[in-house]
């Protein structure tokens, strides 16, 4: 008997971005304004590639795997220093595959959610080099 494997893939992003608020030492200055905007902009930019890689990921694995109940989930965490200040961006991506094995194999992605935590921190003494 020849099966047919059907792969049907609902997608359902629940993203929920924190950002903690700098300093007023921080806010107050201009030049600051635009140096804490940057780090933002990159923050956001770092989330975004991260949560990409791990849909390609979480594609990959549900095209590969057999008709069983996968359960993939995948936790990154990614610091990067610009300016003397860190951008800590956690991706935590759960993925939930349910197969139905009869003579058409079906391969249905229930639920995949993504909870994307940015948090950026500003080091007053980094920028404004007052400590």
């Amino acid at each position: 008997m020849v099966r047919v494997v059907v792969v049907e893939v609902v997608v359902v992003y629940v993203v929920v971005l924190v950002v903690l608020v700098v300093s007023v030492s921080v806010a107050v200055v201009a030049v600051d304004d635009v140096l804490v905007v940057a780090v933002a902009v990159v923050a956001v930019v770092v989330a975004v590639v991260k949560v990409v890689r791990v849909v390609v990921v979480a594609e990959v694995v549900v095209v590969s795997v057999v008709p069983v109940l996968v359960v993939v989930v995948e936790v990154d965490t990614v610091v990067v220093e610009v300016l003397d200040e860190v951008v800590d961006v956690v991706v935590v991506f759960v993925v939930v595959v349910v197969t139905v094995e009869v003579d058409v194999v079906e391969v249905v992605v229930d639920t995949v959610v993504s909870v994307l935590v940015l948090r950026v921190l500003v080091l007053n003494c980094g920028i404004t080099k007052s400590c």
